[in-house]
């Protein structure tokens, strides 16, 4: 998941074709502090760039624009049906779950995010722990990505624990080289 244009669009770029070589599957587009006119030209960008799924966060119409595979839903974007609908049964449909939330539209999602799983940087987010989100997964029928404060350390329990995938973004985004961060954690949950 990207985490800001420090470096602008082409770093941005750079950053996520160096953690698709470390074994990225896919790429979330998540810049909520840019004009909707900087992430289009992101995500155009990305996805002409990229050898994986790019979802971009809460906005369906600059998905559907730009090229990208698919939309990650946060709690107060538009339904997932009517996301689906606009969209096509091709298209990834993800959603965030929170703390307290664990139902959805699921007959309309690809993928749910689940977390914080721990502390996370982001303020006043409580975290899930590990037995919540072995709990969280048992009562979803559709995958679980597991999100916050997680590392190439604490990946493998929350795999573990039933989540499909694990979605790092100062983890990978934010580190020195993506590539690395990346391998790092493939292999750590590899083992």
């Amino acid at each position: 998941m990207t985490d800001n244009l420090r470096d602008g669009v082409a770093g941005l770029v750079l950053r996520a074709q160096a953690a698709c070589r470390g074994g990225a599957t896919m790429v979330h587009l998540r810049l909520p502090d840019e004009e909707p006119r900087t992430v289009a030209s992101a995500a155009r960008a990305l996805a002409s760039a990229i050898p994986v799924p790019l979802v971009v966060h809460g906005r369906i119409d600059i998905a559907l624009a730009t090229g990208a595979r698919g939309v990650h839903l946060g709690v107060r974007d538009i339904p997932p049906d009517e996301a689906r609908r606009l969209a096509g049964e091709d298209f990834i449909v993800g959603k965030s779950l929170g703390v307290e939330e664990e139902d959805a539209a699921l007959s309309s999602i690809d993928y749910v995010t689940v977390g914080p799983i721990f502390p996370a940087e982001r303020r006043g987010a409580g975290e899930l722990g590990i037995e919540r989100l072995g709990a969280i997964v048992k009562n979803l029928s559709v995958p679980v990505v597991a999100i916050g404060g997680i590392s190439a350390q604490s990946a493998p329990s929350v795999v573990r624990a039933g989540a499909r995938g694990v979605a790092l973004i100062s983890g990978i985004f934010g580190a020195r080289d993506p590539e690395a961060a990346t391998r790092a954690v493939r292999a750590a949950i590899e083992t």
